[in-house]
C-alpha cells in the first residue's frame, strides 16, 4: 500500500525538483544506451541458415572487412540470428551500418548498429567470499 501511495504522490507531484531528477535520470539512461562508434558492428535478424561467409560477402560491399562471424547454436549448428562484422575503419563501419540496416539478407530483414561492449556480470563481495571459502 505504501508503494501505491508513493506512486500516486509521484504521479500527481508538481515539484520542479522531482521533474529535474526525472530529466537527469532519463538523460543518463539515454547516454548509456547509445553505442560508441567502433570498427565492429552488430547485425541482428539473421536467418537461421545464414553463414559467416555469406555475411562477409554481403558486408564487403560497404568496405574492407577484417572478419565476419555469425553466432551459432551449439547444438543445432544453425545461426542464433545475430552476428558481428569488423571493418578496418570506423568510417567503413558507418557505411556498413547505412548499407546493411533494413536490407534483406537470405530473405530476412537485418538490422545493423555499432556493437556495444559487454558489461561484466554482477558479482557481490558475498559471492566472492563464498567462493573463496569453498576453495579453501
Amino acid at each position: 500500500m505504501a508503494t501505491r501511495a508513493g506512486l500516486l504522490r509521484r504521479y500527481f507531484s508538481t515539484s520542479r525538483f522531482s521533474s529535474q531528477i526525472t530529466a537527469a535520470a532519463n538523460a543518463a539512461a539515454n547516454a548509456k544506451t547509445e553505442p560508441v562508434p567502433s570498427t565492429t558492428i552488430f547485425i541482428s535478424g539473421l536467418c537461421k541458415r545464414t553463414t559467416s561467409e555469406r555475411l562477409h560477402e554481403k558486408a564487403s560491399n560497404f568496405g574492407e572487412v577484417v572478419h565476419a562471424r555469425v553466432v551459432l547454436d551449439r547444438f543445432s549448428g544453425f545461426s542464433e540470428g545475430y552476428g558481428f562484422v569488423k571493418y578496418t575503419t570506423i568510417a567503413q563501419a558507418e557505411q556498413g551500418i547505412k548499407g546493411l540496416d533494413g536490407q534483406f539478407l537470405d530473405g530476412w530483414v537485418v538490422f545493423a548498429e555499432f556493437a556495444r561492449s559487454r558489461t561484466p556480470p554482477y558479482s557481490s563481495s558475498r559471492e566472492n567470499n563464498t567462493r573463496q571459502d569453498e576453495m579453501d
